[in-house]
């Protein structure tokens, strides 16, 4: 599986050091932007091709994303059919494993100003460990979002 991972101005820092942490643990990474720290950019430009990377590849990627409080990130991601954001901003961990067994999300947004390193590190940790439950109230629940018209 690959991970993908994004972050516009508000996330870089925590971006990056994440991605030391992921490559140290033999994930196989890609790095999405932003590749260079700029307090202009703008986060839909570079959420955009993560969401479309998900739209094409379901299946082998899931992405970690990064902003000032993760939720414009995850907004812009969850306009596309097949993408399922959901937001850690710190706090319990119990959200992060209810997203994957519940939702099968395919994508975590971090609030950055929220969360510390250590935080992210556990959080990225149990959310790329923990299983969707492939119950059947959930994947219908999947379904109906998945094709909304």
């Amino acid at each position: 599986m690959k991970i993908l991972l994004a972050a516009d101005h508000a996330g870089f820092g925590l971006k990056n050091n994440i991605k030391d942490f992921l490559v140290g643990g033999g994930f196989q990474v890609e790095d999405m932007g932003a590749s260079a720290f700029d307090p202009a950019d703008n986060y839909p430009e570079i959420m955009l091709p993560v969401a479309m990377r998900i739209v094409s590849d379901p299946e082998n990627t899931r992405a970690v994303i990064f902003g000032r409080s993760g939720q414009g990130e995850a907004i812009i991601c969850n306009r596309f059919p097949g993408v399922r954001a959901d937001v850690y901003y710190g706090g319990s961990m119990e959200i992060v494993r209810l997203s994957r067994e519940h939702n099968d999300a395919n994508v975590l947004s971090i609030g950055a100003d929220f969360v510390k390193e250590k935080e992210a590190r556990e959080a990225v940790r149990l959310w790329i460990a923990t299983p969707f439950t492939h119950e059947e109230r959930h994947v219908k629940r999947i379904e109906m979002l998945d094709n909304i018209q």
